[in-house]
C-alpha cells in the first residue's frame, strides 16, 4: 500500500501561532505529535510531544534528577503567560526535527523506516504538483503502518 494510501488530515499550526494554542491542540486531540506548517501549508516540522514536554522542564531538571524531586507539580502561570507569548516557532525545539516527507508512492516499510530512522510518530505525505508546487496530501502515522503491516494480507481492507 502506498502512502497515498495511507495518509490522512491531521491538525496542524503555524509557526506563528501561540505557543499555547498548539499545546491546546494536543491535548484537546490528544495527538502523538505537533504537526507545523509553513505559511504555504507545508511541513516545517514534526515533533514528538515527548519532546514538546522537555521544553517545560527547566535545563537544570533535566540534568539532575534531585532537582526535578524539588520542583512543584502545580499548573504554573508564569508558565502559562510565558507561552502565551511565544509564538509555535519560538517554543520549538531548534534542530533536529525538521520533517522528513514522503512521496505519494512511498511503501508502508519505507515509512517505517522513516519513523525509526526519526523517531517520529508521523511522516508528512507530500505530492510535486510541478517545478515549482508541491502540496501535503496528509500524513501516515506510526498507527496506521503497524496496522498495515501486521494485518494478515489476504484481508480485503488492511489500513
Amino acid at each position: 500500500m502506498s502512502a497515498r494510501d495511507l495518509a490522512t488530515p491531521y491538525p496542524s499550526v503555524t509557526t506563528d501561532e501561540s505557543a499555547n494554542a498548539a499545546i491546546r491542540l494536543l491535548t484537546e486531540h490528544s495527538l502523538p505529535a505537533l504537526l507545523v506548517v509553513d505559511g504555504h501549508g507545508m511541513p516545517y516540522a514534526v515533533v514528538p510531544v515527548s519532546q514538546l514536554v522537555r521544553q517545560l522542564v527547566p535545563e537544570p531538571a533535566l540534568d539532575d534528577p534531585l532537582r526535578a524531586a524539588v520542583l512543584r507539580d502545580e499548573p504554573s502561570e508564569r508558565l502559562a503567560a510565558t507561552l502565551e507569548e511565544q509564538t509555535v516557532g519560538d517554543w520549538l525545539p531548534r534542530r533536529g526535527f525538521g520533517p522528513r516527507c514522503v512521496g505519494p508512492d512511498a511503501t508502508a516499510a519505507q515509512i517505517a523506516a522513516v519513523m525509526a530512522r526519526r523517531r517520529i510518530p508521523l511522516v508528512p505525505v507530500v505530492e510535486q504538483v510541478d517545478d515549482n508546487e508541491a502540496r501535503m496530501l496528509g500524513v501516515v502515522s506510526a498507527t496506521a503502518v503497524m496496522r498495515y503491516l501486521i494485518t494478515p494480507s489476504d484481508s480485503a481492507d488492511r489500513r
